[in-house]
């Protein structure tokens, strides 16, 4: 996931100098972050779906090497087109990553740490864009921009040659799923897999998808755009603005981690605390931001940004739990790679296209105090969400049953 986030967002870092070298405007800009969370988002679930009958391990080493082939691409384009054209292959080979990924890690872990596990797992996003960033920047300011994407390329292969090293699917059968009765009798007890449909017909998944997708949103949008914002509001070169954008970056990882193993301890005993925390967490950002980036340039101004990056993304640990708690064993993966679908559709793709047509047409600063709106639509999903589980259990109870085989 590391990997996976370098190549993505060493983009980010890039931004000032693709600019000006290749005179593109925002929304250029924007389309090459946003194509590589469309891709995620369009191919995630038949991808998934094909991991789990070829197998998981054999099909993560494959997208690892994709992409980084892809980086490697990307720094040999010499046009705006053949850059997008790379980034869209960069998009095919991520595209099933982290909803496999994270079914094998869950695989072998209690549900009581599906939270924290799953905020782990997806703080990756967050620590890969620290190194694509911070060092994309520095090496693009010491030698050039295309080795910025080679020195990912490089690293993306050195990892999963030490990936298929150390993980194989019979090391993975070693540890029974969840180390749970359900698991190694799941053919006994649930016969047949559970319908796919069951996916979409229940109202808290629904809303379970769309709240963490819409939470994905202002992260995303910080991840695409810090830096641009630091080079052009704080005055800084492009290396030191990838430098102190990687630092706002790490606290959204960081907060991803810890909110994650906070969501695991409040709803120990009430799985419902979930639900709760993830609001709490969206609507701290919400204003958190919403005042960060309506200030004056300046130390109040980078505190309050700070907070907001910190709690941006920290609904993904509990709201991927909330998931794996709502759907059927047989279909878990399934389910999320359509939670990853969701992720990238409602907010790695939209959020900073969005913001770069904003930009495009009201100034990035502008652009940057809308963003945060958005928080508001999940909250709203969230809410509902939280009034449905009850049924949303039941829902699942009956798939439990044995007149469900």
């Amino acid at each position: 996931m590391i990997s996976d986030y370098t190549s993505r967002q060493v983009l980010s870092a890039l931004f000032p100098i693709l600019k000006n070298e290749w005179a593109l405007t925002d929304s250029d800009l924007a389309s090459l972050s946003s194509i590589v969370a469309l891709m995620v988002g369009l191919l995630t679930f038949p991808l998934s779906l094909l991991a789990d009958r070829w197998g998981r391990v054999k099909s993560l080493v494959l997208m690892a090497i994709l992409w980084s082939i892809a980086t490697l691409l990307c720094a040999i384009a010499t046009s705006f087109h053949q850059m997008l054209g790379a980034r869209f292959l960069l998009g095919v080979g991520e595209a099933a990553y982290g909803s496999v990924g994270i079914a094998v890690v869950l695989s072998v872990f209690t549900p009581r740490l599906h939270a924290s596990l799953s905020g782990a797992f997806m703080a990756g996003t967050c620590f890969g864009s620290v190194i694509g960033v911070a060092v994309g920047g520095v090496i693009a300011v010491q030698s050039s921009w295309r080795w910025s994407f080679a020195a990912m390329a490089v690293l993306g292969l050195v990892l999963v040659a030490l990936f298929r090293v150390s993980v194989t699917e019979s090391r993975l059968a070693r540890y029974p799923l969840e180390k749970s009765p359900d698991a190694a009798h799941e053919r006994e007890q649930y016969g047949s897999r559970a319908p796919v449909s069951s996916l979409f017909t229940n109202p808290a998944v629904l809303c379970a998808y769309a709240g963490s997708g819409l939470q994905m949103f202002s992260g995303a949008v910080l991840l695409s755009w810090l830096p641009s914002f630091f080079n052009r509001y704080y005055h800084m070169s492009p290396s030191k603005a990838g430098t102190v954008a990687a630092v706002f970056v790490l606290l959204i990882g960081a907060g991803m981690v810890l909110c994650g193993v906070l969501a695991d301890l409040i709803s120990r005993h009430d799985i419902t605390r979930k639900w709760t925390v993830s609001i709490a967490f969206c609507g701290i950002s919400l204003v958190s931001l919403g005042i960060g980036f309506s200030l004056a340039a300046g130390p109040l101004q980078l505190v309050l940004i700070g907070c907001g990056s910190f709690f941006c993304s920290a609904s993904s640990g509990p709201t991927t739990a909330i998931v794996a708690n709502l759907t059927h064993p047989t279909i878990r993966s399934t389910a999320f790679g359509t939670l990853t679908v969701a992720n990238n559709l409602l907010g790695m793709a939209l959020g900073p296209f969005l913001v770069g047509i904003l930009a495009d047409q009201f100034g990035l600063l502008t652009a940057l105090k809308l963003a945060p709106l958005v928080y508001l639509v999940a909250i709203s999903a969230l809410v509902i969400g939280k009034l449905c589980y009850p049924a949303g259990l039941i829902r699942l109870a009956a798939l439990h049953a044995p007149t469900a085989r």
